[in-house]
C-alpha cells in the first residue's frame, strides 16, 4: 500500500487525509487484478467511491489523468460488469456515473459476471463441437476406433457442459443473495 510518498509529522490534517484517500484507492485497483479487472477499472472505482457522489467523464478525467475516450472506454467496461451506472441528476446535463457503495455486491457483480462469459462462451462451443462430431458420426466413413473415441469425447462434452450448468447454478446462488444464508455479512 505504500505509494513511496513520505508522510512528514507537520503535514497538514487535508493533505494526509489526502493521501490517505489515495492510498485507499490505490489498494482498491490492486485489489481488482484478483477479479481478473483491469488496475484502470479498480482505480476508477475507487475514484468515484470515495468522491461519494456520481461523477462525470470530465471530472473522471481530470482525477486520473486519462481522456475522456479513454475514460468513456473504463466506464462502458464498468457498466458491463455491473460496478458502475449511468445515473440522474436534475439540473445536470453532463453523463454522470455511479459505483456500488456495497462491497459484498460489487463482489457478487464480478464473480458473476467473468463467469457467465465463461459458461456463455463453453456452451457455444459444447454446442458446435457436438454438432461436427454427430456429423462425423452420421457420416458413416468412419472405422470402429474412430467412433469410439467420438463417443468418447461426446460423453467427455456432456460432463463439461454438467460443470458449466453447475458454475451457472453457483452464479444464481450468488446474485440470489442465497449465499448470505450459509456465508452471512458480519
Amino acid at each position: 500500500m505504500d505509494s513511496g510518498r513520505v508522510i512528514h509529522l507537520n503535514e497538514q490534517p487535508g493533505d494526509k487525509l489526502k493521501h490517505l484517500e489515495e492510498q485507499f484507492v490505490d489498494k482498491i485497483a490492486d485489489n481488482m487484478h484478483t477479479f481478473g479487472v483491469s488496475t484502470t477499472v479498480g482505480r476508477v472505482l475507487g475514484i468515484i467511491y470515495i468522491n461519494r457522489k456520481p461523477m462525470t467523464l470530465d471530472e473522471l478525467s481530470t482525477a486520473t489523468g486519462m481522456s475522456k475516450t479513454r475514460m468513456s472506454q473504463v466506464v462502458r467496461e464498468m457498466v458491463d460488469l455491473n460496478i458502475a451506472e449511468k445515473v440522474f441528476e436534475k439540473g445536470v446535463r453532463k453523463d454522470l456515473y455511479n459505483v456500488e457503495q456495497d462491497y459484498y455486491q460489487t463482489f457478487i457483480s464480478l464473480f458473476t459476471s467473468n463467469w457467465q462469459k465463461a459458461i456463455q462462451k463453453n456452451k457455444m462451443f459444447e454446442k458446435k463441437l457436438s454438432a461436427e462430431l454427430n456429423a462425423v458420426l452420421d457420416s458413416g466413413k468412419i472405422n470402429e476406433d474412430t467412433e469410439q473415441r467420438i463417443n468418447e469425447l461426446l460423453l467427455e462434452t456432456k460432463e463439461w457442459l454438467n460443470y458449466y450448468q453447475w458454475i451457472a447454478n453457483l452464479v444464481e446462488f450468488f446474485q440470489s443473495g442465497e449465499i448470505f444464508k450459509h456465508v452471512p455479512k458480519p
